[in-house]
């Protein structure tokens, strides 16, 4: 069985400068994210579960690490200024900062199945506990920032799951 699922484009080189091509890449992955994030908003608490993590993790598989880092920090962010929520937009540009670098570590040059799902998997992890650990300190209660972990952990595991059900999908038509 070939659980080599992930092919990324190979038009984008590592680049040390941000292009023209790249800037624009960036912009429009940046509203994807923010529409993901912010559209299928799902109230848990302390904040919203959305499906824009499962963007983010394509995004590092698929974009080059730049504009897809910038992409998870900005749309995310974007999301919470729009939505309501702009005291977690800092702590959420680190988080998905974080995030997307695991994402992007451990699925390293040789991504396979199995090590793209513990990738999304430990990456969600750090989301639940960095957001659990920034509500504990913004609320000032380790109470209410663990009112939001369950509905974090939920969050992650969808995510995850819907990034693997999309990976076969996105990568064919990445082939193309």
């Amino acid at each position: 069985m070939n659980t080599n699922l992930i092919s990324a484009p190979k038009d984008f080189p590592d680049q040390t400068k941000w292009t023209t091509q790249t800037i624009c890449l960036a912009a429009v992955m940046t509203a994807f994210v923010f529409l993901t994030t912010f559209v299928p908003r799902i109230p848990i608490p302390l904040g919203y579960a959305h499906l824009g993590d499962a963007a983010i993790f394509l995004l590092v598989l698929f974009v080059p690490k730049r504009p897809a880092f910038l992409a998870a920090c900005l749309g995310s962010a974007l999301s919470d200024l729009l939505g309501g929520f702009p005291l977690w937009i800092l702590p959420t540009i680190l988080i998905k900062f974080v995030m997307a670098w695991i994402a992007w570590k451990l699925n390293g040059s040789a991504a396979n199945l199995l090590r793209t799902t513990a990738a999304f998997f430990l990456a969600a992890l750090w989301m639940t506990v960095g957001y659990t650990a920034f509500g504990a300190l913004l609320y000032n209660s380790l109470d209410a920032g663990l009112a939001s972990a369950p509905g974090l952990f939920l969050e992650g595991v969808i995510n995850t799951i819907a990034a693997l059900v999309l990976l076969p999908v996105v990568n064919r038509a990445c082939q193309r």
